[in-house]
């Protein structure tokens, strides 16, 4: 095992003391209950003294539990940073950049739906640049069971999709289902606790939709789904699992 010497500073403007406490709460994983030095060791890929310095501050300052048998667990001052971050969230602080971003990147109409009973309610759009559109505005109503966003809020939604499949795909096509002539792809976006905050869309003239093209437009809703999914606190194993299996040859 190897690993640089220590310095309080690294040549990219880092503090090398900070970055690497921070890889060690890095290296819990979701179903980790707790991690022994050696495992730590292993993960992080630094000598177990360096971990030890590390533990002993973030012991200390309530980031790292050291339990009774040795091993280590992550400590009650996360959950509050969570809770400070979740109440300093706001939706508007993130979903318009990413909206913009995916019609810079696609030339399609983006949006951002949530649930409202039987409806889904258009929360955010950014027009495509194109004269001919989908014209959906925010706030507009639409029917959950029609077009690939409701279908998203649907499927995605445990409360509501019971018992149910989901996708083989994180994201769902539709074309002509709300509207003739308009296709849209839509992807789930998660908070904390697989909590399904809404879904994110791209949506157009069906004949722009084509075979050829959509997997390069999903390939990049997918990447803003799994972006704003870690914005928001959310889970992105289902991004994460879709890419390493290989989008393009699903």
């Amino acid at each position: 095992m190897s690993e640089a010497p220590d310095s309080d500073t690294k040549s990219g403007g880092g503090v090398a003391a900070v970055e690497r406490a921070i890889a060690v709460l890095n290296a819990f994983r979701a179903g980790d209950s707790s991690l022994s030095l050696n495992e730590l060791a292993r993960r992080t890929g630094m000598y177990k003294s360096t971990i030890l310095r590390l533990l002993s501050t973030l012991v200390r300052e309530h980031c790292i539990v050291r339990l009774d048998d040795g091993s280590y667990q992550l400590g009650s001052m996360l959950l509050h940073w969570g809770g400070l971050y979740q109440a300093a969230l706001r939706l508007d602080d993130h979903v318009p950049p990413i909206l913009r971003k995916l019609v810079q990147e696609t030339e399609e109409g983006a949006s951002f739906f949530t649930r409202e009973g039987d409806h889904r309610v258009c929360l955010f759009r950014v027009d495509s640049p194109r004269s001919i559109r989908d014209h959906i505005r925010t706030g507009d109503l639409v029917p959950l069971d029609k077009g690939a966003a409701g279908r998203v809020l649907t499927v995605f939604d445990p409360g509501l999709a019971s018992g149910s499949k989901p996708p083989a795909q994180p994201y769902i096509i539709t074309i002509g289902e709300r509207e003739p002539d308009i296709a849209a792809i839509a992807a789930p976006v998660f908070g904390p606790q697989k909590r399904l905050r809404g879904a994110l869309a791209l949506s157009g003239p069906a004949a722009r939709f084509s075979d050829d093209l959509i997997p390069a437009m999903s390939a990049r809703l997918l990447a803003a789904a799994a972006d704003l999914t870690r914005r928001l606190g959310g889970d992105t194993t289902l991004f994460d699992s879709w890419d390493a299996a290989g989008r393009s040859a699903a």
